[in-house]
């Protein structure tokens, strides 16, 4: 599994929402149908890809397939981010001291005496 295939399978909106389902808790493909508002074929495809992926376990629970969220490749993902979410803090906190600044100066509608 690369980390292109964790981004392929993450790209799509419905796959996005299968995995936030399964954050919370695992859930039989009845329930992901149900939830997401999938057809069954069209959710098993979704799964799939998850699985593939390496993004989700499936375990037998009689006749139900439940499906977990596998929280390794989310860990490896998370820490492919790390340094882009250092950058991205950097960013916001030098544009968070600019607005701050800016707030400094500002003053009251024009023509009203500052206090």
């Amino acid at each position: 599994m690369s980390d292109a295939t964790l981004w392929t399978a993450l790209a799509d909106p419905q796959r996005r929402a299968i995995v936030a389902l399964l954050l919370e808790r695992p859930r039989p493909v009845g329930e992901i149908v149900e939830a997401c508002g999938l057809s069954q074929p069209s959710t098993s495809k979704h799964l799939r890809v998850l699985r593939d992926a390496g993004l989700v376990r499936v375990r037998q629970d009689a006749q139900r397939r439940v499906y977990a969220l596998d929280p390794a490749p989310i860990a490896a993902l998370d820490a492919w981010l790390t340094p882009y979410r250092k950058l991205w803090n950097e960013s916001l906190d030098a544009l968070g001291r600019r607005l701050d600044g800016a707030a400094g100066g500002a003053v009251g509608p024009p023509g009203r005496p500052h206090s």
